[in-house]
């Protein structure tokens, strides 16, 4: 009985530490934020900024590094100034996150006002996101991403479907209305699997025309409307490299702000060795092929600088760390090598 009670005990203790967690408490108070129009404006005059123009993140680069800047409320104010109606760009911010000490974090895109006048008062430049998320910091990058898919979102998602009217953002951003038809908007992502294929003792990469030049990476797609997670890295395989999967298994996930906001599953797939002859698509890829153990090596320490030849080819290489194309690799490597 007493073994009972002090297992019964310990869980129920357990479970009160979870609950007053930093994490469960800082989840809670954004969760309030999104709900509470009034608390969320008055979180937005103690919270930080981080400031966007046209979709791209001001970067401020210290020696070798990239820094994210973050600005105050008053410091963002001051910037906005310069329009007539500072109160209402304000308003436009979204809340991106907040630190353990719940302090809010918010997003701001000043698209309307002049780029080049904002960097040299901020010494920053604005700088595309894809290029961003490869040289910040790694804790920046998920806030970056997050911040540009919900702009881009409340960008284009303006009016009602149903109506055609405009529709309202709340204060947080984490919602549309439309006043008219009573309909309420929630920013969405596109499921999208990135799968490495493998015969056992080599990996499959690819590369699209769009991609930098010498760059591969693992085969991704969207899911179809109805696909399971499995029916799609099946057909992906089969529509891209004409391979079938005989078995997969997963390995993780990331958001990815590509093409508008992505929820990236990433999985790993086993062909049979003795049917591992490519037959590529070649509307969607512009090249496929097999990998080695030892080319995957020397892919994963070449830079993208260093990969132009002297007969101006380029050697293969791969996404970095940021990206979970990275992580599937690596983990490959990892198994081979184990």
């Amino acid at each position: 009985m007493a073994a009972a009670y002090q297992a019964l005990h310990g869980r129920v203790c357990s479970f009160t530490c979870r609950l007053h967690s930093t994490y469960v408490r800082k989840m809670r108070y954004l969760n309030q934020l999104k709900e509470d129009d009034s608390l969320c404006r008055q979180a937005q005059t103690s919270g930080t900024f981080y400031l966007f123009h046209n979709l791209s993140p001001l970067l401020q680069k210290v020696g070798k590094k990239y820094l994210v800047p973050q600005f105050s409320a008053a410091e963002t104010r001051q910037i906005l100034e310069r329009l007539q109606e500072a109160e209402q760009w304000m308003e436009k911010s979204v809340l991106i996150g907040c630190s353990d000490e719940h302090r809010p974090h918010f997003a701001l895109d000043l698209g309307a006002l002049d780029k080049s006048v904002i960097e040299s008062e901020l010494q920053g430049s604005f700088t595309d996101l894809r290029k961003a998320l490869f040289v910040v910091d790694g804790k920046d990058s998920p806030l970056l991403a997050s911040a540009q898919s919900l702009l881009r979102w409340h960008d284009s998602h303006q009016y009602c479907s149903k109506t055609g009217q405009p529709t309202e953002k709340n204060p947080a951003g984490s919602k549309r209305v439309c006043h008219a038809s009573g309909v309420t908007y929630y920013p969405q992502m596109s499921p999208v699997v990135i799968t490495l294929v493998s015969d056992g003792s080599r990996c499959l990469l690819a590369r699209q025309p769009s991609f930098p030049p010498g760059m591969f990476t693992a085969l991704s797609g969207f899911c179809d409307m109805g696909e399971n997670v499995e029916e799609a890295v099946r057909r992906e395989v089969a529509e891209e490299v004409g391979l079938e999967v005989e078995s997969l298994r997963y390995s993780a996930s990331q958001h990815w702000p590509f093409p508008s906001s992505s929820l990236m599953i990433a999985c790993h797939a086993l062909v049979g060795a003795q049917r591992a002859e490519i037959s590529m698509d070649t509307l969607e890829l512009e090249e496929a092929r097999w990998f080695g153990l030892e080319e995957i090596v020397e892919g994963l320490k070449r830079e993208p600088s260093s990969s132009k030849q002297d007969d101006g080819s380029f050697l293969p290489w791969f996404p970095p760390k940021q990206a979970i194309a990275h992580q599937l690799i690596r983990e490959w490597l990892q198994q081979q090598t184990a």
